[in-house]
């Protein structure tokens, strides 16, 4: 059956590339790279004119550049710029088209360009006021051995890393070719100098993280010969320029110097306009700064490659082929709480669609917060059990809270897979479920799928387009970015839908009230890595807003969860118990006053470490294997 998925996993890191046309310029690899890199390909038509030779009288090169720009253009991503420059000086031209435009990188093919441009690449390095890569292609003779691989069809990528800004921009534009397995070659001399190695920190963290990227660490008394011996093994080397100070600035750099003159590999060299920046910010003992960048190149690319639409996943019929080929079974758990408007339409919604139209879901379930209204009366009238998670695991005590409902429906759940959506979502539309199903039953690696939507919101009386969100953004993001800056490209991760593989969630623990969404993302990225989470858009969630003091409670709840990560990582206490309750100011006829709300974020172990459960799942799997017999 045919699938309306796309292709995933090419990450481009550039927005913008500005690539210069010539008119006796015939070298094509430039172009080819530049597309491979950038979203979007600027080519920009110079003309050099000798110093004796009459301006007017290029008129003619200026009409072939012109066509030929057209010609190159064909490809929809490049854009001629309109402009033609003829000039005696087309690189200072080239610069000022560079502030004019403000691309993210110029990329320059090392001998074509730079000859027509009549500047070394020491100049060109030193005052190129945007990122910079220069290329060594086949032209320079890799073509005169019958070497046939381009840059774009590299295989076998040799990233050449020391660390800062420029090994940073080398990772990611090494990343543009996805075709290709990447070796990160770090080579440290025997007797480094003091904080040699400091630059290299952020990507010596990042880099075991991404996916299709091998790290190696070598300590040898020759570095730079190590890397042309390697470079032989590999269809391309991407580098970064050294980070010099500014009075040797204009250097490429002794390793690519020699890469140069001793090898015939294809070779991109790349510079970062921060470099020098970076060198004067990092000259402290601690070097405080190295690779402060490099975290965002993970989580880049993951945004790119683990963030998909529920439109992706909306054909059902596939979907459940694909879930029906791995023998899945998939729960839906409905937490709730009074909520006797919406807890019909919902369940009703969800049955049709998933349940009755095609079978991807195989049960639903109601968890239920000890409701005073009709909620667990109107689930039961439509066929679905229903659960008051106050009255399961007695031997465990009763808790309070949304998160308590969610660990014990993994005791009354039986999927492989299990689902949680919010049963107060006055727009409910199956994508809610397909969505955040899809891209687990699509891809057996990922462990845990968080949704995210546009989240206008009801408040006096009327829809608002925004409005929504208010704490994550003000609690959560932050926390998030700065205690675990790997998970920063979760665009919400308190939101309410999201599905995981029981056997990730039941081997977590749980927090059992607000901070249960906090608690889940943090566990799983720990434990299963952050390759093993992925987000769908769900389009638009509508829902009714939640006073301010409910707010406050919840960031103090999520708060105390990080917090609690932290005190499990470094094996400390933080926060002591008096800190667990929350002063809240009142006000009323007779001026203000505090009230005192205990507000505790407790652990619930993880679900597969209790007996009872797991007589569970022995009594489910006996029941399994007697239907299928």
């Amino acid at each position: 059956m045919q699938t309306n998925l796309p292709r995933r996993n090419f990450f481009q890191p550039v927005r913008t590339a500005v690539v210069p046309v010539f008119a006796d310029e015939s070298y094509t690899d430039a172009y080819d790279t530049a597309l491979a890199i950038a979203q979007h390909v600027v080519l920009v038509g110079l003309v050099r004119v000798p110093d004796e030779a009459s301006i007017s009288g290029a008129a003619g090169q200026a009409r072939i550049v012109r066509q030929r720009m057209l010609e190159i253009a064909a490809d929809v991503a490049i854009t001629p710029y309109p402009r033609v420059s003829v000039s005696v000086a087309p690189w200072l031209e080239l610069v000022q088209t560079l502030r004019e435009l403000q691309p993210d990188l110029l990329l320059l093919d090392m001998g074509s360009h730079l000859d027509a441009l009549g500047v070394s690449a020491d100049t060109v390095l030193a005052n190129t006021p945007c990122s910079l890569a220069l290329l060594r292609g086949l032209q320079h003779g890799a073509a005169a051995e019958q070497i046939e691989i381009k840059a774009t069809e590299a295989k076998r990528i040799l990233l050449a890393l020391r660390g800062g800004p420029n090994a940073e921009l080398a990772v990611r534009l090494g990343l543009s070719f996805p075709q290709a397995l990447h070796t990160a070659l770090h080579v440290r001399p025997t007797k480094p100098q003091v904080h040699d190695d400091a630059p290299f920190r952020g990507l010596q963290r990042v880099l075991p993280q991404l996916h299709g990227v091998e790290l190696q660490e070598v300590v040898t008394d020759e570095p730079v010969a190590h890397i042309i011996e390697a470079a032989g093994n590999y269809d391309l080397v991407i580098l970064g320029a050294p980070i010099l100070p500014q009075a040797d600035a204009a250097s490429v750099g002794g390793v690519a110097d020699r890469l140069l003159r001793e090898t015939t590999t294809p070779l991109l060299v790349v510079k970062s306009p921060h470099g020098n920046q970076y060198l004067m910010n990092t000259q402290t003992e601690d070097d405080e700064l190295a690779g402060q960048g490099a975290i965002s190149i993970l989580v880049d690319t993951w945004f790119a490659e683990n963030t998909f639409h529920a439109d992706e996943f909306a054909n059902l019929l596939w979907l459940v082929e694909r879930k029906q080929e791995q023998k899945l079974t998939i729960s839906l758990a409905l937490p709730a709480l009074n909520e006797e408007a919406m807890v019909g339409k919902v369940i009703r919604t969800i049955q049709r669609a998933l349940m009755e139209q095609v079978p991807l879901l195989d049960e639903i379930v109601l968890i239920d917060s000890n409701s005073t209204d009709r909620t667990r009366a109107i689930a039961a009238s439509l066929g679905v059990p229903v659960y008051i998670h106050q009255q399961m695991l007695p031997e465990m005590g009763a808790r309070r809270g949304k998160g308590e409902a969610l660990w014990k429906s993994l005791l009354v759940t039986k999927g492989d897979i299990v689902a949680w959506i919010d049963t107060d979502i006055a727009n409910i539309d199956p994508r809610f479920v397909y969505g955040i199903l899809g891209p687990l039953i699509n891809n057996p690696k990922l462990q845990y799928v968080k949704g995210f939507y546009q989240r206008p919101i009801f408040a006096a009386g009327a829809l608002q387009a925004a409005g929504g969100g208010r704490v994550t953004e003000l609690m959560a993001r932050p926390l998030i970015n700065l205690f675990y800056p790997e998970l920063s490209g979760v665009i919400q991760p308190l939101s309410g839908e999201y599905a995981g593989r029981r056997s990730a969630l039941e081997s977590v623990p749980f927090y059992s009230g607000y901070g249960v969404e906090t608690g889940l993302l943090i566990e799983i990225y720990e434990r299963y890595g952050l390759d093993a989470i992925a987000q769908v858009d769900l389009l638009e969630r509508v829902h009714h807003n939640q006073p301010l003091e409910a707010l406050s409670k919840m960031s103090f709840a999520i708060l105390q969860v990080v917090i609690d990560k932290l005190e499990q990582r470094m094996g400390t206490s933080l926060l002591a118990d008096v800190n667990k309750s929350m002063k809240l100011i009142r006000q009323g006829p007779a001026g203000y006053s505090l009230d005192v709300a205990e507000i505790v974020e407790r652990e619930r172990p993880a679900m597969a470490s209790l007996e009872s459960y797991r007589q569970a799942r022995a009594a489910h799997a006996a029941q399994a294997a007697t239907q299928v017999v």
